[in-house]
Parts: C-alpha cells; sequence; structure tokens
C-alpha cells in the first residue's frame, strides 16, 4: 500500500531514475536505484523497482517543512531509520536518497539479525540554518500518523536535541538522551562498528588485523567520522581527512594530529585504506579512476554510485571492499537495543559481531563467486524471505 500525506508535494516533482523491474533474486543483485538522473521516472515506478512499501511526503508551510518517509520493507519488524537533514539540489535527489537509504536499512538490520524492517526518512534544508522545534515538532505529528510502522532515530544533520523535540509528539523515535531513558547519540556505537570492521578487513586481507604504521584516508569528519579517525589515531595508524566544513578540519587537526587534505585531492593521495564516512555515491567511476588503496572500509551509507558496475569495479581493481550497511550497522544495533530497555553493554557486545560477521560474508562470497556486496544483500534477503513465510508483515 502506498499512501501520501494529506500535505503532500505533487508527484511530478519527484522523478529519478529507474533501472527496470526486479524479477528474481539475481537480478536483484544486478539492480541499483541509480543516482543518474538522465533517465528519470515516476514514484510509483521507483517504488516497484525496488519493492518499496511506502512513501510518505510531508509539508508544512508554516514551519517550512519538506520531507519524505520511505518505508522499504516491514517483513522483519517496523521500519526504522533516521532522519537526514540536507541541503539537497532538487526534490529528485532527496527521494533518490531516502529511498535508497531505506532500502539499505532493510538489508543492514537482517544481515545484523535484528527483528527490524527498513525505513528513512530525509528533511530537506540546510541543518545549521533552516532547523527549528516547531519544525521538529511537525514532523514528529507526521512520523506518529504512520502508527508505528516507522520509527526515527538520528543521522546526518540532526541532534539528540532535535530527536526531544520530535518525541513530543511521538513515541516512535529512538536516539533519545540517556536521561530520557535511551542510549542518546548513536553515532559512537557507529564509529566503533566501523573500527572493527576496518579490522575485519585488514585481518581479511593480510592476516593480520592490525592498523598500526596503514596509511588511511578517512572523508567526512562528522560525529562518526572524527571518532573513527580517533580510534585509528589510538591504533598508531597514519591518518589523513578531508571535509566540507573548514572548522571540523580545524578540530581534527589541533586535538588528533590528523593531517588536512583539500577535497578536491583527497582521492590522489596514496594510502591503504579508504574510509568514506560522508554522505553516499563517493565510489563511482571518477573516483575509481583516481584511488589508490586496498581496502574500502567506512561508516557513509549507499557508497556506491551504482552497485553492480561500481563492486565489479573494485574488484577488477584488486580492492577489497566492505559492504556499508554491514559495517556501519552499529548505530541502528544502539536504537534498536532501546525498544528493548537501553542496555550500553548489550548494544556495544552485539557491535563487535560486526567484526566475525564481515570476515563470514567475505568468506561467503569467496565460495560462491560473488563480490562482497551481492553477498550481504543475499544473506539479508535470505533471511527476510524465509520470516516472510511464517508471518505477515508489521
Amino acid at each position: 500500500m502506498t499512501t501520501f500525506s494529506s500535505h503532500s508535494t505533487p508527484l511530478s516533482d519527484f522523478k529519478n531514475n529507474n533501472n527496470g523491474q526486479m524479477k528474481n533474486h539475481k537480478q536483484r543483485l544486478n539492480n541499483n536505484p541509480a543516482v543518474d538522473e538522465s533517465n528519470t521516472s515516476g514514484v510509483l515506478t521507483q517504488m516497484h523497482t525496488n519493492n518499496h512499501e511506502q512513501v510518505v511526503f510531508c509539508h508544512d508551510k508554516d514551519t517550512g517543512l519538506r520531507a519524505i518517509i520511505a518505508i522499504h520493507n516491514t517483513v522483519l519488524g517496523p521500519s526504522l531509520g533516521g532522519t537526514r537533514m540536507w541541503s539537497y539540489a532538487t526534490e529528485a535527489d532527496a527521494l533518490t536518497d531516502v529511498l535508497r537509504l531505506s532500502r539499505g536499512m532493510t538489508y543492514k538490520a537482517a544481515v545484523a539479525g535484528l527483528n527490524l524492517g527498513g525505513g528513512k526518512a530525509v528533511i530537506i534544508g540546510d541543518a545549521r540554518k533552516d532547523k527549528s522545534e516547531a519544525l521538529m515538532r511537525r514532523f514528529g505529528k507526521f512520523v506518529e500518523s504512520l502508527n508505528g510502522k516507522y520509527i526515527t532515530a538520528e543521522d546526518v544533520g540532526i541532534s539528540s536535541k532535535d530527536m526531544e523535540y520530535i518525541r513530543l509528539e511521538t513515541k516512535n523515535v529512538t536516539g533519545l538522551p540517556v536521561d530520557m531513558g535511551g542510549g542518546g547519540d548513536p553515532g559512537p556505537v557507529t564509529a566503533y562498528g566501523v573500527y572493527l570492521g576496518i579490522k575485519a578487513a585488514a585481518k581479511s586481507l593480510w592476516d593480520n588485523d592490525s592498523l598500526a604504521g596503514k596509511k588511511i584516508g578517512v572523508e567526512g569528519i562528522g560525529s562518526v567520522g572524527y571518532r573513527v579517525a580517533e580510534y585509528l589515531v589510538k591504533e598508531n595508524a597514519k591518518v589523513f581527512a578531508c571535509d566540507l566544513y573548514a572548522d571540523r578540519l580545524t578540530k581534527i587537526n589541533a586535538e588528533l594530529g590528523v593531517e588536512v587534505v583539500e577535497t578536491e585531492k583527497f582521492y590522489d593521495q596514496a594510502m591503504d585504506i579508504y574510509a568514506p564516512c560522508a554522505l553516499g555515491a563517493t565510489i563511482n567511476d571518477k573516483s575509481l579512476e583516481r584511488l589508490k588503496c586496498s581496502i574500502i572500509a567506512g561508516s557513509a551509507n549507499n557508497q556506491l554510485a551504482n552497485e553492480h558496475v561500481h563492486s565489479q569495479k573494485i574488484i577488477e581493481k584488486g580492492i577489497l571492499y566492505i559492504p556499508d550497511f554491514v559495517i556501519n550497522a552499529g548505530g541502528l544495533i544502539n536504537v534498536y537495543t532501546e525498544l528493548h530497555g537501553y542496555n550500553e553493554s548489550r548494544a556495544l557486545a552485539n557491535t563487535e559481531k560486526i567484526y566475525q560477521t564481515i570476515l563470514d560474508i567475505l568468506k561467503m562470497a569467496k565460495d560462491n563467486d560473488l563480490t562482497p556486496n551481492e553477498a550481504s544483500i543475499r544473506l539479508a534477503e535470505e533471511r527476510i524471505e524465509k520470516i516472510a513465510k511464517i508471518k505477515a508483515t508489521y
């Protein structure tokens, strides 16, 4: 069922790319919700392509809210995924992002063994300028209108304080401050899982998970990227970083001694490990032509601009890629723990399983002649298909 809010933006404003209907498992692996807008298609066609259940377009003139909530799959449980606030160039870009992100959340929850479906939300706007209590609370009302089918959390541009505002209008929110019974900012747990995932990649490739002396480039040093860099520095890795915001670069250089590299020169640096920790689609034709690394492993969502094309090109270049929805599951694990009474020790213990999960996926990929991305998706879809046979959607 597809539901649009009563304050919806016209469907004609939300157009983007379609790569054809997925008809079987192999075709699903080869399909990609591409970011190229040269061949646009309607919203319902895009939903049909990747089996999205519901998309809600949210608009409120008084607060300036423009948002999209996408629910991909609820076989394993209610959809849970963060809300991202970003200045998208077009509404089509926002739709593409939320559709890809929600699909990734389905796979993330499934691989992590969580009883959750995949959902995501995006708010169109500059988080540093356009955010307000009223806007966040109005968004909370839209979340509440879904009656628990979508549970929100933090993502890029959103803070624990914003979650407090949303909580005033709906109980379907996670990432709340500790004094409100939540686990606080899930970023630190995401970073911890990413760090462990990088070590697992090193173990698989070099038979040693020590990162001491390894040159690692961190692209994006926001809440998660900064903490990933912090873990790497503590292990005596040689870390350099880039970011769109100069104040972040000044801070990480002063506090951690991380080398700062201009964004336009980042991909030309020789490195052992590339850790994408900013927005998605940074692994594309242009970046792959320039990248000189052995491993790609980072926290960003939707790192591959085109799943099939670029996962294959990574193999051809002899690079080991760790799927983003596997390595960055720590944050989801943390907020999932809130739903059952938050326990930090339990959240960290479950996040530590990411290390072995990655080793298992890499073995599965090798044994079955799959890319790591294909192996991860197969693992997720097999779990969803098995559970779908014994229970209805949420």
